[in-house]
């Protein structure tokens, strides 16, 4: 650390993350633009590596950026007049869209499962079979309980 601030390796080193991302992130708006030493080097207050964290925390929970943008300038703001800007009400949208992708997911592992179970093992033969459970039209879902092998 120097006596102004921390440098970009400094700081994607401590946030795990790479320079170039620390760069994406000034464009985007998600981090604020950084001082400058006399030689131009970019200088990170020491609390951009906590910024860092809660960012790449939430990417991992599904947020995008632009979520992650709105939900850092809600907190920096501290505009808690808006009810559905907040981590909270973010949060319960995201595990609506979570449960979605899951259900579809489990959806699709039930038909993979099904498939192998009725022994498909060619397309083309198993989108003639009314056996077959891949879903090649509206009338084969894995619900339909109707597998043989193919």
């Amino acid at each position: 650390m120097t006596d102004t601030g921390l440098r970009s390796g400094q700081v994607a080193d401590a946030a795990g993350v790479n320079v170039e991302t620390l760069r994406c992130y000034e464009r985007r708006g998600l981090l604020h633009e950084p001082n400058r030493s006399l030689g131009g080097h970019r200088l990170y207050p020491p609390e951009v590596v906590t910024v860092l964290q809660v960012i790449q925390a939430a990417k991992r929970l599904g947020f995008t950026l632009d979520e992650v943008a709105e939900l850092l300038a809600v907190s920096r703001i501290g505009d808690r007049r808006r009810p559905t800007a907040g981590l909270q009400a973010r949060a319960k949208v995201k595990l609506v869209e979570i449960d979605t992708k899951l259900a579809e997911l489990t959806a699709v592992r039930d038909t993979l499962r099904a498939a192998l179970a009725a022994g498909c093992d060619d397309l083309i033969v198993c989108a003639d079979s009314a056996c077959c459970p891949l879903p090649f039209s509206e009338r084969s879902t894995p619900s339909e309980g109707r597998y043989g092998v193919c």
